[in-house]
Order: structure tokens, then C-alpha cells, then sequence
């Protein structure tokens, strides 16, 4: 697919009964660093979840090498060990929002329901989008890499949804990690509270077992700020596929105390673009 002048690898998966004469809700589905779309797609499984549901989810793919897969370019933030952004990397904000041009074009989209997820990498991506294209996406929910950047010229209060773990050895909860990861989870969700006019007073909850959810209310523009905080997981997507041992031993424990893709729907639907 060419997007923005260059050609971009697109995973697009339409759900079970699609028609194309009513309009569905698109999620845009980022990958973590060094690894792929078709990564994502399986890492995830959120294609399920689109066929129950019935909204499309397309899974794009960076252009920076990475090991095996590739990295984003975030603006102004550096690359997994501090490498720096190669010299004319791609505009990934803005391949993302042309990319949703495209795709409505393509498909019967409905432009008010437009989500944004993604995984660490593609977590901190996700978190960009919220800041540089809030006319274009109604919600985002960024998993374990949630980030409010600066500067963050919002033009309306953006809906904001995420999970972390504890124990996540990569983007480490309390923050104090790589060059692009320094303050905590906590922090960012407060952040974006701020950002969204919300009540600086959150709520807390336990929905299950070894997970708090910290709710920040009375937002402007009828957004939320919710953080599913999952005591003991690593760096993962919290009630995903079964991953083998050869991950989980660096990226630390997974968790099924909460299902990332149900609770991310319900959210989504919630919050259209208003």
C-alpha cells in the first residue's frame, strides 16, 4: 500500500459479515519494537475480537530496522537504546492519519469511531496520535508504553484507556528505564488527566484479582482516563495467546486477570469522536 509517498505494509483484517453498506468503526493496531504487523496481528488476536464486534482493524508496520521487524519513529524520542531516529525517516504520524484517509476510502468506515492501540513501541506512537491527531482519533488505548508527550496540542479531550504491568521488565512501571521511559505509568495517566480537564481526585477498583483500575472522572468533553494496573504481569498484552517460555522469560510473567481487547471494545464504543 502507498501511503504518504512511500510504500507501507498494511495488514487490513475486515470482520466476519462486513457488507460494505453500513459504516463500522476502524482500530489502527501498532507493533512494539523489532517486531512486525503480522506480529501484532498474532500477539494480539485482536481479529476475533473485530469479527465478534464487528469493526475493522488494520495493522500497520514500521520502516525503521529493527533485528527482525522494525521500529516507529515517535518525534523527538529516541530509538530502543538510545540509537537516534536514522536521517529521513518516514513521518509515522502522518502515514497513520493518511492511512485512516485511505482506508475510508477504501472501506465504509465511520470517521466519528476511529481508535488507536498499539503495543510498547507502538504504545508510545499511539500515545503521539492522541497529541497530534485528536481530530482524526476519537480514543486511544496504548498498552504497557502509555507516554504524554510534550508538546501536546490537542484540539479536543482525547478518551484514554491503557494496561501496564508491575513487573514489566522493559518499560518498567515505576518509570526509570531507557532514554524515552523515565517517569512512571501513573504519572502519564495523571498527565493525560490533566490534559483532558479531568478531576485530579481518581477513583480506584479492583475488577479482578491482582488488578486495579485507577479512574480519573468529570473529564471535559464526556473523555475518561482509565489505567488497568496488573499486578505481576510483564511486558504484554494482558489476556493474549498463551506466549512460549522463550519470551516470557524476558519479558517477564504473563497475565489472563483481565482481557485487553473486551475491555478496549467496551471502551471504544463508549467514546466516539464528539
Amino acid at each position: 500500500m502507498t501511503v504518504a509517498g512511500r510504500d507501507r505494509t498494511v495488514i487490513v483484517h475486515v470482520p466476519t459479515g462486513y457488507s460494505g453498506s453500513s459504516k463500522v468503526p476502524l482500530v489502527l493496531n501498532m507493533h512494539g519494537s523489532g517486531t512486525t504487523a503480522a506480529d501484532q496481528e498474532a500477539f494480539t488476536a485482536m481479529d476475533g475480537t473485530a469479527d465478534s464486534d464487528g469493526f475493522i482493524v488494520a495493522y500497520p508496520q514500521g520502516l525503521i530496522p529493527e533485528g527482525s521487524g522494525y521500529d516507529w519513529n515517535v518525534p523527538g524520542v529516541s530509538l530502543v537504546g538510545g540509537k537516534a531516529v536514522p536521517a529521513g525517516s518516514a513521518d509515522d504520524v502522518t502515514f497513520l492519519t493518511t492511512l485512516v484517509h485511505i482506508l475510508e476510502q477504501r472501506y465504509c468506515i465511520d470517521s466519528i469511531r476511529v481508535y488507536a492501540t498499539g503495543f510498547s513501541g507502538g504504545s508510545r506512537l499511539t500515545s503521539q496520535l492522541a497529541c497530534d491527531a485528536s481530530g482524526t482519533f476519537a480514543a486511544i488505548a496504548p498498552v504497557s508504553g502509555l507516554r504524554r508527550p510534550l508538546p501536546c496540542p490537542t484540539t479536543r479531550p482525547v478518551p484514554v484507556l491503557t494496561f501496564h504491568g508491575t513487573a514489566d521488565p522493559v518499560d518498567p512501571y515505576n518509570g526509570h528505564g531507557e532514554a524515552y521511559w523515565t517517569y512512571s505509568v501513573p504519572q502519564a495517566a495523571q498527565d493525560w488527566a490533566a490534559q483532558d480537564g479531568c478531576s485530579p481526585t481518581p477513583t480506584s477498583s479492583q475488577p479482578a484479582a491482582g488488578v486495579t483500575l485507577t479512574r480519573y472522572p468529570g473529564c471535559a468533553g464526556g473523555a475518561t482516563v482509565e489505567l488497568y494496573t496488573i499486578t505481576g504481569e510483564g511486558h504484554e498484552w494482558p489476556g493474549g495467546p498463551h506466549l512460549p517460555k522463550s519470551l516470557t522469560t524476558a519479558l517477564g510473567p504473563q497475565s489472563n486477570a483481565v482481557d485487553a481487547n473486551a475491555i478496549m471494545w467496551l471502551f471504544f464504543a463508549a467514546h466516539p469522536m464528539s
